[in-house]
């Protein structure tokens, strides 16, 4: 393995996006007391991808990845691996449709995360970064300090998770808009490796996965708001 994959996030015990093999924080409001401050961002539906200076890396590290559907991310990468130093920049790849189109994309890659070593930075670090690289980091919901409601913080969600997000999502099944995929908690000051599960909690809507195996083989391209623009691929300028 070149380098270690991004952590698993734990679920919200209210999250009903939950699969078998997904992990529950049922203790998660006794980690929230303990963060100064929570920033909420979008959940997005694409493929976890890394851009380290070893390569770009999807979902396993074991490898860089190959895809088709990173074949422009990997361009990118050939023109920024020597700025990268130490840096891992997590970000989530929509070039490919999934169970969400996209209506309104100004770009197919927006980091959620960076990692330096054994800490994971901070959100204004990361969008610090994500601006250095020229990307757009994932979309900021919202920014609070230490909620003191369980209730009215779990309402809270509940009612963002019923909007539709930043990119005017449709379902890929029915060709309907539909709501954001889900929502992603995390702690807007920088956190060591160990202490991840403590640190991010995630909620997702019920039965959104809807790609089966074939996936791959069908895959289609996102379109962009604003096609022929500075991040489009050289096939689309």
């Amino acid at each position: 393995m070149q380098s270690e994959k991004y952590g698993r996030t734990y679920h919200y015990p209210f999250s009903p996006g939950t699969t078998s093999d997904d992990r529950i924080n049922y203790d998660y409001w006794s980690d929230l007391q303990q963060i100064k401050t929570v920033v909420h961002t979008e959940k997005l539906d694409g493929e976890n991808n890394c851009l380290s200076k070893r390569g770009v890396f999807a979902r396993s590290h074991a490898a860089p990845t190959t895809s088709p559907w990173t074949a422009t991310l990997r361009e990118f990468w050939q023109r920024v691996k020597n700025d990268l130093g130490g840096l891992e920049i997590f970000l989530e790849n929509l070039y490919a449709v999934h169970s969400i189109r996209y209506q309104q994309l100004d770009h197919h890659f927006y980091v959620f995360a960076v990692r330096e070593q054994d800490r994971w930075l901070s959100w204004e670090e990361v969008q610090f970064y994500a601006a250095m690289l020229d990307l757009p980091a994932v979309p900021q919901i919202e920014m609070e300090h230490t909620p003191g409601d369980r209730k009215l913080f779990e309402q809270k969600i509940m009612n963002i998770v019923t909007t539709a997000g930043a990119f005017e999502p449709v379902d890929t099944a029915t060709g309907k808009r539909c709501t954001l995929e889900g929502i992603v908690s995390r702690n807007a000051a920088g956190f060591h490796r160990d202490e991840f599960a403590h640190n991010v909690f995630k909620w997702v809507r019920k039965g959104h996965v809807k790609t089966n195996e074939h996936w791959t083989r069908n895959w289609k391209r996102a379109g962009l708001k604003h096609e022929g623009g500075h991040y489009v691929d050289v096939n689309y300028q």
